[in-house]
């Protein structure tokens, strides 16, 4: 699909790229691969957190996820009854050596792309939208899980891993990355989608317009069988609870999954023209 101007040339389309978080985004539907790996390190680990408590900071990379976790008053307290003295920076590093190989293997496991997504990509790129890509996980977390989606039919220009920049989300470090790697710019023209509030605070620090994703994400956090069982009206609460933190956050659209996103990227582009 081209735009055209009223003397018959063909003008770039008003989006110029968008930058796709990963798991909760465009793949494992409820983002349910780091909650199996960190709550089996940390019961390994002789102090358990619960499944609310490891998706409080979910987006954030790794190393700093375990971090805001082994702070929380509750997992603190709980860590110092079980060990004695508080968790500090070689817990982090331990922790941290054990989660990387659990994560690794469970997002491998829940590599499957969120429905709509494939289409949401291709419609994108016939736009003549470039398509890039930023993660929490490691690029080795990340290995089995890009062979995977690209298996599917996913295959972003440009993955930005945790690590790779100075500083991670919620800094627009990442973003930036992704946009410099697909040479795109100005930011104002461009698109962050993620399922997390570090996530929308990374592409709004970027200068992007942002678009959360509520239904297949970290804050409702279930299956795609799960979620699809649940009620209308239970289904609506939780999309709601889940908008609203994406909404504080920043996010300046908000949709159910990756499927609803084209309608959104129309919109953007009316309103870069009327700006």
């Amino acid at each position: 699909m081209s735009i055209t101007d009223a003397s018959g040339q063909q003008e770039a389309f008003p989006v110029r790229a968008v930058v796709f978080d990963w798991a909760g985004t465009v793949i494992d539907f409820g983002c349910m691969a780091p909650i199996e790996a960190l709550l089996g390190v940390f019961a390994q680990a002789g102090v358990p957190v619960t499944a609310a408590e490891a998706r409080r900071d979910m987006g954030k990379a790794k190393l700093d996820h375990l971090r805001a976790l082994l702070s929380d008053p509750s997992v603190a307290s709980r860590w110092r009854l079980a060990k004695g003295r508080s968790a500090d920076e070689d817990d982090v590093e331990e922790l941290y050596a054990e989660l990387e190989p659990a994560m690794e293997a469970a997002a491998t496991k829940a590599a499957v792309l969120i429905p709509g997504a494939v289409e949401a990509v291709e419609d994108l790129r016939a736009l003549g939208i470039k398509v890039g890509s930023g993660t929490g996980y490691t690029r080795a977390m990340m290995a089995g899980i890009e062979n995977a989606a690209a298996e599917q039919g996913y295959v972003p220009e440009v993955i930005v891993c945790a690590g790779e920049t100075p500083s991670g989300r919620p800094s627009p470090l990442p973003c930036w990355a992704a946009l410099i790697a697909m040479d795109a710019w100005p930011a104002n023209r461009c698109v962050k989608v993620d399922d997390a509030p570090v996530g929308i605070e990374e592409g709004r620090n970027a200068g992007c317009w942002t678009v959360g994703i509520a239904g297949s994400g970290n804050a409702v956090g279930l299956s795609l069988a799960d979620y699809q069982a649940l009620s209308e009206a239970d289904r609506a609460a939780r999309l709601a609870t889940a908008g609203a933190e994406l909404r504080v956050a920043g996010a300046d659209f908000v949709i159910e999954d990756v499927s609803h996103l084209l309608p959104v990227i129309h919109e953007i582009a009316r309103r870069i023209d009327a700006a």
